[in-house]
């Protein structure tokens, strides 16, 4: 189901689901632009939704990217990705006093290619998820490409500087350029969203091109107490060894994706992006991702969703 704004900016992708006390915050990417990160507030994250403003923007900054927020010590931390003016694209924290910004005092985290971040605090601290690049020298290799990894944070602007990889590509439907030549098939794995419920903890993720048929949500599992992070062996959650989306192309959309997850009246839902069967146009770039939601059935190392054009 396509989600309601009260105001329509270009596109919601890679929405970024909140909740602080009894409001839901939406932060989505602002792709390929220098608008900064948007948000929007909802009493009830499956009803309307508010535009409230720029919650953060910065000087010679473009292509903000997959923002996170979490609340950590009375203050909230959006971790996101954005392109400098040289072009690269960074990891980087930023702080505010309310969910709804200014998020200030930025600090580029890692120099090297970092996006798509997911902050989360168990009992051993914080931990960012991210994806970044895998590559050999000579870029060869049998899945080469963006993997998923987590980090330990000294403090919300500190990492420890030594991730470790969680979830890698295995199959031909996560390739991000199928039509390269056999001897350069790159793979990504990105957008990492981690949760606990029960004995299990669930590692959920996108695979593959935004504009490809096979793009989709995948998810990793582990029955594990552990709470340092770092030391959880995640499963990649296959069927009869091979792929096994919950979330693809079906009859009335597509484009599906970069997603968040939360628990809304003790029910999971999981937000995502995605267009219309047929919007969009092979050749003709436009970025007309829109957020939608759709139920998870959570049970016992299982996700299962509940895909509905017009209804949760």
């Amino acid at each position: 189901m396509k989600l309601k704004f009260d105001v329509q900016h270009k596109n919601h992708a890679d929405p970024f689901v909140f909740k602080d006390k009894d409001t839901y915050y939406l932060y989505p990417s602002d792709a390929f632009g220098k608008n900064g990160i948007p948000v929007y507030t909802a009493k009830d994250p499956l009803g309307q939704w508010h535009y409230e403003g720029i919650a953060t923007r910065f000087d010679g900054a473009k292509d903000y990217w997959a923002p996170s927020v979490i609340k950590y010590n009375g203050k909230y931390y959006m971790y996101l990705s954005f392109a400098n003016e040289e072009g690269y694209q960074f990891m980087h924290v930023a702080e505010s006093d309310s969910p709804l910004g200014p998020f200030i005092n930025e600090k580029t985290l890692y120099r090297e290619f970092a996006i798509d971040s997911h902050v989360v605090e168990t009992a051993s601290g914080l931990f960012l998820f991210f994806s970044k690049n895998k590559k050999t020298p000579d870029y060869e290799g049998e899945r080469i490409g963006t993997r998923i990894f987590v980090d330990r944070l000294i403090d919300p602007y500190t990492p420890e500087y030594n991730p470790v990889e969680k979830v890698v590509p295995d199959f031909d439907e996560e390739r991000y350029t199928p039509e390269y030549s056999e001897n350069f098939r790159w793979h990504t794995i990105e957008g990492a969203f981690w949760f606990k419920e029960g004995e299990y903890q669930y590692l959920t993720y996108s695979g593959g091109c935004f504009s490809d048929e096979t793009y989709h949500v995948g998810y990793a599992v582990a029955k594990s107490n552990e709470t340092d992070l770092t030391k959880v062996e995640f499963e990649k959650v296959k069927k009869d060894g091979g792929f096994n989306p919950i979330i693809i192309k079906n009859s009335f959309e597509e484009g599906t994706g970069h997603h968040s997850i939360i628990k809304h009246n003790g029910e999971y839902y999981a937000f995502y992006h995605g267009w219309d069967i047929g919007e969009f146009k092979a050749g003709e770039y436009q970025d007309i991702r829109t957020a939608r939601v759709c139920k998870l059935e959570v049970n016992n190392g299982i996700l299962t969703a509940q895909m509905k054009e017009n209804e949760v």
